[in-house]
Protein backbone atom coordinates (compact mmCIF):
# COMPACT_ATOMS: atom_id res chain seq x y z
CA UNK A 1 0.00 0.00 0.00
CA UNK A 2 1.65 3.21 -1.28
CA UNK A 3 2.02 5.70 2.00
CA UNK A 4 0.87 10.05 1.36
CA UNK A 5 3.98 12.28 0.99
CA UNK A 6 5.57 13.59 4.41
CA UNK A 7 3.82 10.79 6.99
CA UNK A 8 6.11 8.91 8.47
CA UNK A 9 6.68 5.25 8.19
CA UNK A 10 4.50 3.23 10.74
CA UNK A 11 7.73 1.58 12.98
CA UNK A 12 9.05 5.62 12.76
CA UNK A 13 5.70 6.93 13.95
CA UNK A 14 5.57 4.16 16.98
CA UNK A 15 9.14 5.39 18.38
CA UNK A 16 7.92 8.90 18.68
CA UNK A 17 4.71 8.33 20.36
CA UNK A 18 7.22 5.77 22.57
CA UNK A 19 9.87 8.77 23.01
CA UNK A 20 6.71 11.40 24.00
CA UNK A 21 5.11 9.28 26.27
CA UNK A 22 8.75 7.91 27.70
CA UNK A 23 9.71 11.92 28.16
CA UNK A 24 6.05 12.50 29.51
CA UNK A 25 6.72 10.11 32.43
CA UNK A 26 10.09 11.15 33.19
CA UNK A 27 9.22 15.03 33.33
CA UNK A 28 6.45 13.56 35.56
CA UNK A 29 9.27 11.77 37.45
CA UNK A 30 11.45 14.78 37.84
CA UNK A 31 8.81 17.18 38.92
CA UNK A 32 10.01 16.61 43.02
CA UNK A 33 10.93 19.17 45.28
CA UNK A 34 14.90 18.35 45.83
CA UNK A 35 14.55 21.32 48.76
CA UNK A 36 11.73 19.84 50.42
CA UNK A 37 10.91 15.95 50.50
CA UNK A 38 7.62 16.93 52.58
CA UNK A 39 5.76 18.11 49.74
CA UNK A 40 3.32 16.58 47.08
CA UNK A 41 4.09 17.67 43.10
CA UNK A 42 2.00 18.16 40.18
CA UNK A 43 3.08 19.38 36.68
CA UNK A 44 0.71 21.18 34.55
CA UNK A 45 0.24 19.51 31.04
CA UNK A 46 3.54 18.11 29.52
CA UNK A 47 6.64 20.01 29.58
CA UNK A 48 4.73 22.40 32.30
CA UNK A 49 5.95 23.90 35.25
CA UNK A 50 6.35 21.98 38.26
CA UNK A 51 4.53 22.81 41.21
CA UNK A 52 5.31 21.38 44.61
CA UNK A 53 2.88 22.51 47.61
CA UNK A 54 4.44 22.10 51.31
CA UNK A 55 2.16 19.27 53.19
CA UNK A 56 0.00 20.65 55.56
CA UNK A 57 -0.60 24.00 55.01
CA UNK A 58 -0.56 23.74 51.26
CA UNK A 59 1.22 26.62 50.64
CA UNK A 60 3.14 26.93 47.69
CA UNK A 61 7.13 26.72 47.80
CA UNK A 62 10.03 27.51 45.82
CA UNK A 63 11.58 25.04 45.09
CA UNK A 64 15.19 26.73 44.50
CA UNK A 65 15.28 27.46 48.11
CA UNK A 66 15.11 26.35 51.66
CA UNK A 67 11.49 26.30 52.98
CA UNK A 68 11.02 28.15 56.38
CA UNK A 69 10.88 26.07 59.22
CA UNK A 70 7.50 26.75 60.21
CA UNK A 71 6.22 25.59 57.16
CA UNK A 72 8.33 21.92 58.23
CA UNK A 73 7.19 21.64 61.52
CA UNK A 74 3.27 22.12 60.19
CA UNK A 75 4.59 19.57 57.37
CA UNK A 76 5.79 16.99 59.87
CA UNK A 77 2.95 17.27 62.05
CA UNK A 78 0.33 16.39 59.22
CA UNK A 79 2.63 13.08 58.67
CA UNK A 80 1.07 9.35 60.46
CA UNK A 81 2.74 8.79 62.93
CA UNK A 82 4.91 5.70 62.98
CA UNK A 83 5.01 3.25 65.60
CA UNK A 84 8.14 5.15 67.21
CA UNK A 85 6.90 8.15 69.48
CA UNK A 86 8.93 11.10 69.15
CA UNK A 87 10.76 12.63 72.21
CA UNK A 88 9.83 15.86 73.18
CA UNK A 89 11.71 18.69 75.41
CA UNK A 90 10.43 19.74 78.55
CA UNK A 91 7.95 22.68 78.05
CA UNK A 92 10.05 24.39 80.67
CA UNK A 93 13.39 24.40 78.80
CA UNK A 94 14.77 27.45 77.03
CA UNK A 95 16.80 24.97 74.86
CA UNK A 96 14.49 24.10 72.01
CA UNK A 97 16.10 21.44 70.32
CA UNK A 98 13.14 19.89 68.47
CA UNK A 99 10.40 21.54 69.37
CA UNK A 100 7.28 20.21 67.68
CA UNK A 101 3.81 21.36 68.09
CA UNK A 102 1.13 22.58 64.97
CA UNK A 103 2.54 26.28 64.29
CA UNK A 104 0.18 28.73 63.18
CA UNK A 105 2.31 30.58 60.09
CA UNK A 106 1.32 33.99 58.15
CA UNK A 107 1.08 34.51 54.71
CA UNK A 108 5.09 34.21 54.08
CA UNK A 109 5.55 31.31 55.85
CA UNK A 110 7.00 32.68 59.57
CA UNK A 111 5.84 31.93 62.76
CA UNK A 112 3.03 34.15 63.83
CA UNK A 113 3.79 35.92 67.24
CA UNK A 114 1.46 34.05 68.94
CA UNK A 115 1.00 30.30 69.50
CA UNK A 116 -2.03 28.05 70.31
CA UNK A 117 -2.94 24.43 70.77
CA UNK A 118 -6.29 22.19 70.37
CA UNK A 119 -6.84 23.54 74.25
CA UNK A 120 -6.45 27.00 73.63
CA UNK A 121 -3.48 27.11 75.64
CA UNK A 122 -1.31 29.87 73.80
CA UNK A 123 2.54 31.35 74.25
CA UNK A 124 4.46 33.64 72.34
CA UNK A 125 6.96 32.72 70.19
CA UNK A 126 10.37 33.92 68.72
CA UNK A 127 11.56 33.92 64.92
CA UNK A 128 12.59 30.75 65.28
CA UNK A 129 9.24 28.96 66.72
CA UNK A 130 10.34 28.40 70.57
CA UNK A 131 7.75 29.71 73.31
CA UNK A 132 9.95 33.20 74.80
CA UNK A 133 6.60 33.43 77.50
CA UNK A 134 4.67 31.99 80.18
CA UNK A 135 1.79 30.09 78.87
CA UNK A 136 -1.65 31.84 79.40
CA UNK A 137 -5.61 31.83 77.39
CA UNK A 138 -6.61 33.34 74.17
CA UNK A 139 -6.88 36.66 76.05
CA UNK A 140 -2.74 36.41 75.82
CA UNK A 141 -1.57 39.49 73.28
CA UNK A 142 1.49 38.95 71.65
CA UNK A 143 2.86 42.09 69.78
CA UNK A 144 5.36 41.08 67.68
CA UNK A 145 7.44 38.72 66.46
CA UNK A 146 10.66 38.95 68.28
CA UNK A 147 13.24 38.20 65.99
CA UNK A 148 15.96 35.59 66.97
CA UNK A 149 19.42 37.40 65.93
CA UNK A 150 22.16 34.96 67.27
CA UNK A 151 22.28 30.66 67.35
CA UNK A 152 24.67 28.80 68.88
CA UNK A 153 24.65 25.23 67.66
CA UNK A 154 26.46 23.20 70.31
CA UNK A 155 27.92 19.45 68.96
CA UNK A 156 29.88 16.88 69.99
CA UNK A 157 31.99 14.87 67.79
CA UNK A 158 32.20 11.24 67.90
CA UNK A 159 35.90 10.14 69.43
CA UNK A 160 38.62 10.09 66.87
CA UNK A 161 42.48 8.90 67.54
CA UNK A 162 43.45 12.81 67.37
CA UNK A 163 41.59 15.87 66.79
CA UNK A 164 40.12 17.45 63.65
CA UNK A 165 42.20 20.67 62.57
CA UNK A 166 40.65 23.99 63.63
CA UNK A 167 41.29 25.85 60.34
CA UNK A 168 40.43 22.59 58.21
CA UNK A 169 37.27 22.13 60.37
CA UNK A 170 36.26 25.71 59.86
CA UNK A 171 36.33 25.83 56.56
CA UNK A 172 34.32 22.56 55.64
CA UNK A 173 31.57 24.08 57.88
CA UNK A 174 31.50 27.13 56.41
CA UNK A 175 31.44 25.38 52.72
CA UNK A 176 28.97 23.16 53.58
CA UNK A 177 26.60 25.94 55.31
CA UNK A 178 27.42 28.06 51.59
CA UNK A 179 26.40 25.79 49.33
CA UNK A 180 24.13 22.80 51.05
CA UNK A 181 22.03 25.82 53.28
CA UNK A 182 22.86 28.38 50.76
CA UNK A 183 23.09 30.85 53.95
CA UNK A 184 25.66 34.06 52.88
CA UNK A 185 29.09 33.49 54.88
CA UNK A 186 28.48 36.50 56.62
CA UNK A 187 25.54 35.08 58.88
CA UNK A 188 28.58 32.39 60.40
CA UNK A 189 30.90 34.25 62.68
CA UNK A 190 32.68 32.20 63.49
CA UNK A 191 33.38 27.83 64.41
CA UNK A 192 34.80 27.16 68.03
CA UNK A 193 36.85 23.85 68.35
CA UNK A 194 37.91 22.28 71.81
CA UNK A 195 38.02 18.04 71.27
CA UNK A 196 35.14 16.61 70.70
CA UNK A 197 33.44 19.76 71.26
CA UNK A 198 32.22 22.17 68.02
CA UNK A 199 30.21 25.36 68.02
CA UNK A 200 29.33 27.18 65.30
CA UNK A 201 27.90 30.84 65.96
CA UNK A 202 25.63 32.17 63.37
CA UNK A 203 24.40 36.05 63.62
CA UNK A 204 21.67 38.07 61.19
CA UNK A 205 20.17 40.71 62.86
CA UNK A 206 17.12 42.22 61.00
CA UNK A 207 18.90 45.04 59.04
CA UNK A 208 21.48 42.91 57.40
CA UNK A 209 19.16 40.18 56.28
CA UNK A 210 17.89 41.26 52.64
CA UNK A 211 15.37 39.81 50.15
CA UNK A 212 16.86 36.72 49.03
CA UNK A 213 18.57 35.73 52.16
CA UNK A 214 18.81 32.84 54.08
CA UNK A 215 17.08 32.80 57.38
CA UNK A 216 19.52 31.57 59.92
CA UNK A 217 16.65 29.79 61.68
CA UNK A 218 16.14 28.18 58.78
CA UNK A 219 19.65 26.99 57.73
CA UNK A 220 19.99 25.97 61.53
CA UNK A 221 17.01 23.82 61.23
CA UNK A 222 17.83 22.33 58.13
CA UNK A 223 21.19 21.38 59.46
CA UNK A 224 19.77 19.96 62.52
CA UNK A 225 17.48 17.33 60.45
CA UNK A 226 20.50 16.14 58.75
CA UNK A 227 22.67 15.98 62.08
CA UNK A 228 19.80 13.82 63.31
CA UNK A 229 19.49 11.78 60.25
CA UNK A 230 16.06 13.11 59.01
CA UNK A 231 17.20 14.96 56.28
CA UNK A 232 14.59 17.42 54.92
CA UNK A 233 16.16 17.51 51.12
CA UNK A 234 14.77 14.85 48.72
CA UNK A 235 17.14 12.26 46.91
CA UNK A 236 18.87 9.57 48.43
CA UNK A 237 21.95 9.90 51.12
CA UNK A 238 21.95 12.29 53.85
CA UNK A 239 24.57 14.10 54.93
CA UNK A 240 28.25 13.24 54.84
CA UNK A 241 30.62 15.48 56.53
CA UNK A 242 34.34 15.19 56.37
CA UNK A 243 37.51 17.08 57.21
CA UNK A 244 40.25 15.96 54.67
CA UNK A 245 39.10 12.50 54.18
CA UNK A 246 38.30 12.43 57.79
CA UNK A 247 34.73 11.14 58.58
CA UNK A 248 33.00 13.90 60.72
CA UNK A 249 30.03 12.18 63.23
CA UNK A 250 28.46 14.41 65.48
CA UNK A 251 26.90 12.31 68.35
CA UNK A 252 24.95 14.82 69.81
CA UNK A 253 23.89 18.84 68.94
CA UNK A 254 22.07 21.49 71.29
CA UNK A 255 20.90 24.28 69.37
CA UNK A 256 20.42 27.71 71.88
CA UNK A 257 18.67 30.70 70.30
CA UNK A 258 19.18 34.37 71.98
CA UNK A 259 16.29 37.16 70.86
CA UNK A 260 16.95 40.52 70.15
CA UNK A 261 14.73 41.09 73.41
CA UNK A 262 15.10 38.79 76.83
CA UNK A 263 12.13 36.56 77.03
CA UNK A 264 9.55 37.23 79.59
CA UNK A 265 9.06 34.21 81.87
CA UNK A 266 8.10 34.13 85.64
CA UNK A 267 9.07 31.88 88.08
CA UNK A 268 5.93 30.09 87.28
CA UNK A 269 8.25 28.39 84.45
CA UNK A 270 11.24 26.85 87.14
CA UNK A 271 11.24 23.38 86.87
CA UNK A 272 9.84 21.50 90.07
CA UNK A 273 13.45 20.50 90.49
CA UNK A 274 15.06 23.92 90.54
CA UNK A 275 12.43 25.22 92.74
CA UNK A 276 13.59 21.99 95.34
CA UNK A 277 17.05 23.29 95.00
CA UNK A 278 16.25 26.94 95.77
CA UNK A 279 14.16 25.36 99.03
CA UNK A 280 16.52 23.57 100.10
CA UNK A 281 19.26 26.46 99.65
CA UNK A 282 17.07 28.87 101.60
CA UNK A 283 16.35 25.73 104.61
CA UNK A 284 19.76 25.61 104.89
CA UNK A 285 20.72 29.21 105.07
CA UNK A 286 17.74 29.96 107.62
CA UNK A 287 19.17 26.67 109.72
CA UNK A 288 22.68 28.43 109.33
CA UNK A 289 21.09 31.70 110.80
CA UNK A 290 19.01 30.40 113.87
CA UNK A 291 22.34 27.86 114.96
CA UNK A 292 24.21 31.23 114.65
CA UNK A 293 21.72 33.29 117.20
CA UNK A 294 21.39 30.02 119.46
CA UNK A 295 25.02 29.72 119.61
CA UNK A 296 25.67 33.45 120.41
CA UNK A 297 22.80 33.84 122.74
CA UNK A 298 24.77 30.69 124.92
CA UNK A 299 27.47 32.62 124.77
CA UNK A 300 26.12 35.39 126.56
CA UNK A 301 24.51 33.98 129.13
CA UNK A 302 27.52 31.94 129.87
CA UNK A 303 29.74 35.08 130.10
CA UNK A 304 27.02 36.63 132.04
CA UNK A 305 27.18 33.74 134.71
CA UNK A 306 31.42 33.81 134.61
CA UNK A 307 30.66 37.51 135.86
CA UNK A 308 28.21 37.13 138.47
CA UNK A 309 30.52 33.96 139.97
CA UNK A 310 33.89 36.18 139.50
CA UNK A 311 31.34 38.66 141.55
CA UNK A 312 30.62 36.31 144.51
CA UNK A 313 33.95 35.44 145.04
CA UNK A 314 35.35 39.06 145.18
CA UNK A 315 32.46 39.51 148.30
CA UNK A 316 33.26 36.41 150.05
CA UNK A 317 36.77 37.20 149.80
CA UNK A 318 38.31 38.39 153.58
CA UNK A 319 39.19 41.86 153.62
CA UNK A 320 43.23 42.55 153.98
Amino acid sequence: MARGPGLAPPPLLALLVLAAVSGYAVAQYNCTCPTNKMTVCSQDGPGGRCQCRALGSGVVVDCSKLTSKCLLLKARMSIPKSGRRLVRPNEHAILDNDGLYDPECDHEGRFKARQCNQTSVCWCVNSVGVRRTDKGDQSLRCDEVVRTHHILIDMRHRATDRAFNHSDLDTELRRLFRERYQLHPRFLTAVHYEEPTIQIELWQNASQKVPGDVDIADAAYYFERDIKGESLFAGPGGLDMQVRGEPLHVEQTLIYYLDEKPPQFSMKRLTAGLIAVIVVVVVALVAGLVVLVITNRRKSGKYKKVEIKELGELRNEPSL
